[in-house]
């Protein structure tokens, strides 16, 4: 009767200390669970930027610029006065994010030496179109015209037509003869080595 009253004790021990042991565990893992969770939650916050598109800006304009050379053709001296100034009322033109870009008049004057005029004509981008593709007649703009050289009967210009505010142009070789007749075509050889004299204006 001793004996299972001592057995007895020992199992109401054993049995209260797996209680005891199951309360504190419990307890402890609600405690540690929230921590935790708590933890997790912090580190699976993603924060998220929100990045602002660039929006075009007012329409794009090249500076105007005047380009004067003296030189001699067929024993006689010339001067060549070219002026380029962008034209809002020409076709505006846009890249790939939408900025617009004002495209240029250039005009181009030849004096004889007492002051006489021997050619003139304002060129636009319509003069070039028939030889650029679809690509630079919407995108691209009238970029320049300079005086190249003389040789024989005729005065060289280089001119190109460009996508704005990048190195992409399509080069042209511009020639007047000494009857005063025009000629325009694509420059094969890129070759536009006159030297250019600039007057900001």
């Amino acid at each position: 009767m001793e004996k299972m009253t001592m057995k007895r004790l020992i199992e109401k021990a054993v049995n209260l200390s797996r209680g005891t042991l199951m309360l504190t565990l419990a307890a402890g893992m609600a405690v540690v669970l929230p921590t935790a969770c708590k933890q997790k939650k912090q580190t699976d916050d993603i924060v998220i930027r929100k990045v602002e598109e660039a929006k075009p800006q007012a329409p794009i304009r090249m500076q105007e610029y005047k380009q004067v050379k003296d030189f001699k053709w067929l024993d006689r001296d010339y001067q060549v006065n070219i002026i380029r100034m962008p034209d809002d009322s020409l076709r505006m033109v846009k890249d790939e994010t939408g900025q617009k870009f004002v495209d240029n008049r250039i005009a181009l004057s030849i004096y004889r030496s007492d002051g006489s005029l021997f050619f003139t004509k304002m060129f636009t981008k319509a003069d070039f179109e028939s030889q650029l593709n679809d690509d630079y007649r919407l995108t691209g703009i009238l970029e320049g015209i300079v005086f190249d050289r003389v040789e024989d009967l005729k005065v060289f210009f280089a001119g190109s037509v460009c996508h704005p505010q990048t190195d992409e142009y399509i080069p042209f070789v511009i020639t007047v003869s000494n009857l005063g007749d025009l000629n325009i075509h694509p420059d094969d050889d890129l070759d536009t080595s006159g030297q250019v004299d600039e007057e900001e204006l």
